[in-house]
């Protein structure tokens, strides 16, 4: 399919999340074949006030298309001198509009969901956007609504579009879940029959097969894999499987999980301060070992990396202690 006239070939993307969908990961998730990711998230005002560190999270190495640059704010004007610096920067093939992150301080400041109680709003931010992009696509990412008793992902979609977006990611839970209990792909599908744009569908995508399910339940044209990807990119060569009727492959042996994982460690290091990866390789060194056997103690030693001479001491650990 394509967003726009960027062309997308496959149907798995990586969702953004902050402090996980760096360059490095990104390009380890490429490799396994995720279609499409995308940056963390990324501040407009941080942007616009020139903040170096929210400068580094927009890089995206050249190799590793097509990817989005991720903007979150709430200022019209504001969002529209970040959507073309953030495109600038990053020389992403495309912007997503980040309005369904949940986290309290992101809501506080009226920015992510809690721009689906304004669709009004979020309308004028995206034709600001849109305006301010040169011609490259725009998307917004959102959720099922504000709560149970406000659920307007429909409503909210038709907005987006009317607004210039060029195409919607849906997740199936509102504000108030956060993260518990099931997504619901049927709002999603309702989206998708109530837009002309294409729609991903983002929710509870955690296996080859669970990606076969909401492709077929909701009619969207993608799906994206957030939380299932922690620690696990070859969900992407597992959904790819699924989806061509093949049957799944397995997951690679522990030492080689650990070699990919050191290998993101390293590469992340060389785009960005070695401490800053330390701390981030703390929880997802404990994803790459989640469900392995008598890992506990080692986990417990991967929360005190800060180095990645530590984080290589981990992994040798693992590979001989473990199996």
């Amino acid at each position: 399919m394509k967003i726009g006239q960027v062309e997308i070939r496959g149907q798995a993307a990586l969702a953004p999340m902050a402090g996980v969908t760096d360059a490095a990961f990104r390009h380890i998730c490429y490799a396994q074949g995720a279609a499409l990711t995308c940056t963390e998230m990324v501040s407009s005002r941080g942007l616009v006030y020139n903040d170096p560190k929210t400068k580094e999270l927009l890089f995206c190495p050249d190799d590793d298309r097509p990817v989005a640059a991720q903007i979150f704010g709430s200022d019209p004007a504001v969002m529209a001198d970040a959507a073309g610096l953030a495109l600038e920067l990053s020389g992403a093939d495309m912007l997503d509009i980040n309005m369904g992150c949940p986290v309290g301080k992101i809501v506080k400041a009226g920015d992510g969901s809690a721009l689906m109680r304004d669709p009004d709003k979020a309308g004028r931010i995206i034709e600001s956007c849109v305006a301010a992009t040169g011609g490259k696509p725009v998307t917004v990412k959102f959720r099922k609504g504000w709560d149970g008793g406000n659920v307007n992902a429909v409503e909210f979609a038709r907005v987006c579009q009317q607004a210039g977006a060029a195409a919607l990611t849906v997740h199936g839970r509102t504000r108030t879940q956060m993260y518990a209990g099931l997504a619901d792909w049927d709002i999603i599908r309702d989206v998708k029959a109530a837009v002309s744009i294409p729609v991903i569908a983002n929710g509870d995508v955690f296996s080859g097969d669970a990606a076969v399910r909401v492709l077929k339940r909701t009619g969207a044209d993608m799906c994206m894999v957030g939380r299932g990807a922690f620690g696990d990119p070859w969900i992407f060569a597992r959904i790819n499987a699924a989806l061509a009727g093949q049957p799944e492959p397995a997951l690679p042996p522990l030492s080689e999980r650990m070699d990919t994982a050191l290998g993101q460690f390293e590469l992340a290091s060389a785009w960005k301060d070695p401490y800053i990866v330390a701390l981030e390789a703390r929880k997802q060194l404990c994803w790459y070992l989640r469900g392995v056997p008598w890992s506990g103690p080692i986990k417990r030693e991967m929360v005190q990396v800060s180095s990645l001479d530590d984080i290589r001491a981990v992994v040798r650990r693992v590979k001989r202690e473990l199996r």
